[in-house]
């Protein structure tokens, strides 16, 4: 199939699909407890994507035991639990090896109707897209790993990677959303061209961005990761610049545990901002908006 859904969708019967996905990381940040709530917020971000809820999980962990004692290992796994248990899911299993680097992630199972599934690749022309996030998160895990941030700044970006979409998620179900998929390693700009189809442009209004500035001063410091100069390798003729903005690398940026990107009706799309600012998703954003196809899939300005 020419197509690149979130999950995998497995019909059941006319009321229930069964939702699959599977992710992993390497570590983030230093904490155990942060980083396990980090991977899993990653792992299960996809069946939220769909609009579907999560019923159980399985961890999948490369333990590296020679630089690692296994109280570590405990507070991973516990930090991964704790946001499982978060979204009403379950702990069922899973499975661990020995491995020279620290990886953990999730399979995840979940159940969505079937005729309520929010692809990725399907909005409306004139519709708008508002993300739940703010960008620059693979900027400035780099920075992490180089030590090169105030404990302060640190926390705050653990916060945001461990916040679930699982709220986003519930919240746009009461309004006229047409398509919706995450940002993650394709940085926004991947995530949108597929988003787009080869069926519609996509336009961003890149001040109304949610930008993290500290993300900003780290690109400026020339502090990008080799992810977001890969995206924009791939991506770049797909993307016209009406003002060209020292911002756009940021727009590729590979991110972990991004936020929500939708598609929702104009008529809707105040009020799904305000809903979710009000339910503490306070960088919630309408960014670009639909458009008929052009020579370009992504736009902006």
């Amino acid at each position: 199939m020419d197509e690149n859904d979130d999950a995998s969708i497995y019909y059941l019967d006319e009321h229930r699909a069964l939702v699959q996905t599977v992710d992993i990381i390497t570590p983030v940040v230093d904490d155990p407890y942060m980083y396990g709530q980090i991977a899993a917020a990653n792992s299960l971000s996809d069946v939220f994507a769909m609009g579907g809820v999560v019923a159980t999980a399985m961890n999948i962990v490369g333990f590296d035991s020679c630089h690692h004692p296994k109280s570590v290992l405990k507070e991973i796994l516990e930090g991964g639990a704790s946001k499982v248990k978060e979204c009403g899911g379950v702990i069922v299993g899973g499975h661990t090896i020995q491995a020279p680097e620290m990886t953990y992630g999730l399979s995840v199972a979940g159940f969505v109707h079937p005729k309520k599934i929010y692809r990725n690749n399907t909005p409306r022309i004139s519709d708008v897209l508002i993300l739940t996030k703010p960008l620059g998160m693979g900027i400035l895990t780099t920075a992490i790993k180089a030590d090169m941030l105030e404990e302060s700044v640190v926390e705050k970006v653990a916060h945001i990677l461990a916040e679930l979409n699982y709220k986003a998620s519930q919240i746009m179900k009461s309004y006229d959303v047409s398509a919706c998929t995450d940002v993650t390693g394709f940085g926004l700009f991947g995530h949108a061209f597929e988003m787009s189809f080869n069926r519609v442009s996509i336009v961003f209004d890149i001040k109304n961005i949610p930008i993290l500035n500290e993300a900003r001063a780290m690109a400026d410091m020339g502090i990008i990761p080799a992810g977001a100069y890969t995206n924009k390798a791939y991506l770049s003729d797909k993307v016209e610049a009406k003002n060209p903005h020292k911002d756009e690398i940021i727009l590729y940026d590979a991110q972990t545990s991004g936020g929500l990107l939708i598609a929702v009706s104009q008529d809707d799309a105040i009020k799904l901002v305000t809903h979710l600012r009000n339910e503490g998703l306070a960088y919630s954003t309408i960014i670009g908006e639909i458009l008929p196809l052009g020579a370009k899939s992504l736009l902006y300005i």
